[in-house]
């Protein structure tokens, strides 16, 4: 059993209570324009291209058997529709410009590593978080890390936008002490038009879980003129106090973390000179979601 990942992230404090290890899980169904890890929306492994180290030397446009890389006046340029991931360029790239973005990890390596800090768990009341990317979208390796974390006696958690199949959750949830749930916009034809997918499934996944008893919090991503409209945050609040019983509220306001990454990827980062919220925006958006007689709390 094995899964691709493009992080794992020790002593994480942001993703669930306590200490926790985090598994970045490759591969997401949805296009959300803020995304902060680009590598995490494809499932397969990437080669990254960083343009300030490339010393121009040529010998990966050699290396390379399927002709992806050419050589331009200054750096290279990568076909990705030719690109088939060999890495074969990377053994001769002696600069380091070009970087591979994720790997295929076995369950009995993911769990070696998550019990080398099993007493900073126990001592914080700590554990593990699949995020991503969406997790769900492996969900066959997620549900067999999380049964032996269990096994150990170790606290999971998964970070999920929700967008997964029925038997995906299915798979998942037994072996699942919190959800982290993302909820961006509550408009369906909005969620549309933004990241490329309704949002019916999503929020059906979501009673679903609240009505297995699983602990739940919401979060809610702030990003400036697409998710932050009073509108927005009343119908979240509704939906959140009318169907989950008042779940606590996570809200993440938006920040520029790893735009850079996009042009590793050759991916065009939409929301390039969009400025983050203000703290006292965001603390009106918190203020609002307490009117509801939700418990709110600002994560960065």
């Amino acid at each position: 059993m094995s899964g691709n990942i493009f992080n794992i992230q020790r002593f994480s404090v942001q993703d669930g209570p306590g200490i926790r290890t985090t598994l970045f899980m490759k591969g997401c169904p949805l296009a959300c324009p803020w995304c902060s890890n680009p590598e995490s929306q494809a499932n397969e492994i990437e080669l990254g291209y960083r343009d300030s180290l490339c010393d121009d030397c040529g010998r990966c446009k050699d290396k390379c058997k399927v002709g992806a890389i050419s050589i331009l006046e200054k750096g290279i340029s990568i076909d990705r529709d030719k690109c088939n991931s060999c890495l074969d360029c990377l053994a001769v790239c002696a600069p380091t410009a070009l970087k591979v973005l994720g790997e295929s990890i076995s369950a009995d390596r993911a769990i070696a590593i998550i019990l080398k800090d099993a007493k900073f768990y126990q001592n914080s009341n700590g554990g593990v978080t699949c995020s991503g990317g969406e997790p769900l979208m492996q969900s066959e390796f997620v549900a067999e890390v999380f049964k032996r974390c269990k096994a150990a006696g170790i606290h999971t958690t998964i970070d999920t936008t929700g967008h997964a199949s029925k038997s995906a959750l299915e798979r998942v949830l037994p072996f699942t002490d919190l959800v982290l749930f993302d909820v961006k916009l509550i408009d369906n034809e909005k969620h549309k038009k933004v990241v490329k997918f309704p949002n019916t499934r999503i929020l059906q996944n979501l009673k679903r879980i609240k009505s297995e008893g699983i602990s739940l919090i919401i979060r809610v991503p702030l990003i400036p003129g697409l998710t932050d409209s009073e509108e927005n945050i009343d119908g979240i609040a509704q939906f959140v106090t009318e169907e989950l019983g008042g779940a606590p509220i996570n809200v993440l306001p938006y920040h520029r973390f790893g735009t850079n990454k996009y042009s590793m990827l050759d991916i065009p980062y939409e929301l390039d000179g969009l400025a983050p919220l203000a703290e006292e925006q965001v603390a009106a958006i918190v203020n609002r979601f307490e009117s509801f007689g939700l418990s709110c709390e600002v994560v960065v």
